[in-house]
């Protein structure tokens, strides 16, 4: 029972007994040795429970796109479709996904921290690249696509990348005057802020929503002063809801957001979130059954991207959509805690950038979920790791290839190689 316990707790609570906590570890100074314990150190290859747990979800997600698509055809817009054509895009995306990641796993993260700069600048251009006419395409009044052959890509997931590392890098550059505003926030609020047009220009309020957010949290966790993260987040707050209020388009999606089921929204701007609600409604506790879903049938719009939770709630019932958060929540978790062993072993760009993933796909799953509930106004933003789009899994899958990166430079440190 005992030994039950241990790993139960192992599970949720960071990994007592294992990695740094075995050996002593130097931060800031100070020296640190973590009390003695029986459990023998794993320090060999990566972390394993987080790859499964990824896998779990990449399958789960390949499972629920078939499902939410497989009666697409139907609609006139796409009678020109297999009933399994979403499903076998999906597979295709997941392959190249899976070969891009073990290419990033062969990285060190020095060659990451070197090439910085350059990952943003690329970015910068493909944002710039994807507003030209003729150039980016045009889907839903958005142009926020590059066609690469017969598929789309979107910059703006390159984008949450390279403000990942790019912000990652600024701050250990940067660390030795964090406590100045104009010298170490203005410069990456310059950057973030040049980004954010670039993704409003698309318009792409979402994806500028998650760049933001990965960009102040690693200057939070970086060191920088809580005033003046505070104030950030106070900008920040501000122009977003400037820029809500200054659109109409907008305005009416918060409304709706507050109202779904009224006359006058219903059949409008609340009508995803009237059907989600519906959908998840129908779930009850233990759902209808997979492939059950009614709201697929072409009443809920986008139910393999944006409002596949609601398919998974609708079919799989609280059971599933708890299970699903619980998933989220203990995965953003462990990828914390490899950041903080980086941190612990002075190793400052690594641990920003896997504790940037965390915030990354935490915070966008968070953003995701709470559309899908109600609980947040519409958003146009997928669920991480699960969602039909090609470019968002590829990027999911690099990052987390770059956490394993991580974790297992760590390892190796603690087993006396090098890096």
């Amino acid at each position: 029972m005992n030994a039950t316990l241990q790993r139960i707790t192992g599970w949720f609570g960071g990994l007592p007994g294992k990695a740094a906590d075995v050996l002593p570890v130097r931060v800031g100074g100070t020296e640190y040795r973590p009390r003695a314990t029986a459990t023998p150190a794993s320090v060999l290859g990566f972390d394993q429970a987080l790859l499964w747990v990824v896998v779990a979800l990449l399958a789960w997600g390949l499972v629920m796109v078939y499902s939410a698509s497989i009666a697409m055809p139907d609609n006139p817009r796409f009678a020109n479709y297999a009933s399994t054509h979403f499903l076998m895009r999906h597979v295709m995306y997941l392959v190249v996904g899976f070969v891009a990641a073990l290419l990033a796993f062969q990285v060190p993260m020095k060659v990451w921290e070197r090439v910085a700069p350059w990952l943003f600048v690329a970015a910068l251009l493909l944002l710039v690249a994807v507003l030209i006419p003729g150039v980016g395409k045009v889907v839903n009044g958005a142009r926020r696509w590059l066609s690469i052959g017969p598929v789309g890509f979107q910059p703006s997931e390159v984008a949450k990348f390279a403000v990942l590392i790019y912000a990652a890098d600024y701050m250990v550059r940067k660390m030795d005057v964090k406590e100045r505003f104009f010298r170490a926030v203005l410069p990456m609020g310059a950057a973030v802020a040049i980004v954010g047009v670039l993704l409003l220009a698309e318009p792409d309020m979402g994806a500028f929503m998650v760049v933001a957010v990965i960009a102040m949290g690693i200057l939070f966790l970086g060191g920088v002063n809580a005033r003046m993260f505070f104030l950030i987040a106070g900008v920040l707050v501000s122009a977003f809801g400037i820029m809500i209020a200054s659109s109409p388009w907008r305005r009416e999606r918060v409304f709706a957001y507050l109202d779904p089921f009224s006359e006058e929204h219903a059949l409008g701007k609340g009508y995803q979130l009237s059907h989600s609600l519906i959908a998840i409604g129908r779930g009850e506790i233990f759902g209808v059954g997979l492939g059950g879903s009614v709201e697929k049938l072409h009443w809920l719009p986008e139910a393999h991207t944006d409002f596949l939770l609601a398919v998974i709630g609708e079919e799989f019932g609280l059971v599933g959509v708890v299970t699903l958060i619980v998933l989220f929540l203990w995965m953003t978790r462990r990828i914390m805690h490899i950041g903080r062993q980086a941190i612990a072993l002075d190793r400052v760009f690594s641990g920003l950038v896997a504790q940037g993933v965390a915030i990354w796909i935490g915070f966008q799953a968070f953003i995701n979920m709470g559309v899908n509930l109600g609980a947040l106004p519409t958003k146009g933003l997928t669920l991480p790791l699960m969602s039909f789009g090609g470019s968002a899994i590829l990027l999911n899958l690099v990052a987390l290839a770059v956490v394993l990166r991580v974790d297992y430079e760590n390892k190796l440190l603690m087993r006396g190689g090098r890096v």
